[in-house]
């Protein structure tokens, strides 16, 4: 049983922070040398980083807690600004159509963001859990970037085809996919050395590096087997 230590009520903490930050700031497109991207390119990528130290270090387990705790925090956080978007404004205030843009997100929106958030998140996890077993705890970057090419290209895919099919042409869906799946694996080779260091730290200082032998994958498990 791996205790809930300081350092990885911190990283769950983190991660949970850089989930719904994203969501917040993903509603401003910005123009990176030409190419057309959401704002959350520049925290969210780290919820995959945070999420491979997390596997590598506590297991699938631990992180399918915090997975989960995240999608808790994002359903409270768009029910409460929903809620409130919902209340009758002051007279005096004017603000509400700004209100509705960066904090109203449309049904169908909130929808991309929750589908691709899970499958992104868990196969990312999964992935690299068994990548850890089957090579024996060896080649981390290659597992950190393996399962991170699979589940952001899930993630990216699944947000982008939700959200805007039938809105915009085909090629233009295609084009947004691949512009976020390169940032964010972009970003991810960049931050190697950094989850490197935070992993071998972890490790060190937790005393635990675990292997998921006999953990239960099923993501909707409460079971914690092989924890």
């Amino acid at each position: 049983m791996i205790a809930l230590t300081p350092r990885f009520l911190f990283i769950a903490v983190l991660f949970v922070t850089c989930l719904l930050v994203s969501n917040i700031t993903a509603v401003k497109l910005i123009d990176v040398w030409g190419y057309v991207i959401p704002g959350a390119i520049v925290i969210f990528p780290i919820s995959y980083i945070i999420g491979d130290v997390l596997t590598e270090v506590y297991g699938f387990a631990k992180a399918r807690t915090v997975i989960w705790i995240g999608f808790g925090a994002n359903l409270f956080a768009v029910g409460t600004f929903m809620l409130v978007g919902a209340l009758p404004a002051a007279g005096f205030w004017e603000h509400g159509d700004a209100y509705a843009t960066i904090l109203g997100a449309t049904p169908r929106i909130l929808a991309a963001s929750f589908a691709a958030y899970l499958i992104g998140e868990f196969t990312n996890s999964y992935i690299l859990a068994r990548l850890k077993v089957a090579m024996a705890g060896r080649h981390l970057w290659v597992r950190t970037l393996g399962s991170s090419i699979i589940a952001q290209t899930l993630d990216s895919g699944v947000f982008i085809t939700i959200a805007f099919f039938g809105v915009f042409p085909t090629e233009v869906l295609v084009t947004l996919i691949l512009t976020q799946i390169v940032f964010k694996l972009g970003y991810e080779v960049l931050a190697t050395p950094i989850t490197y260091a935070v992993v071998g730290w972890l490790k060190k200082s937790e005393g635990v590096d675990h292997f998921d032998n006999a953990t239960s994958f099923n993501p909707f498990a409460l079971s914690k087997s092989g924890d």
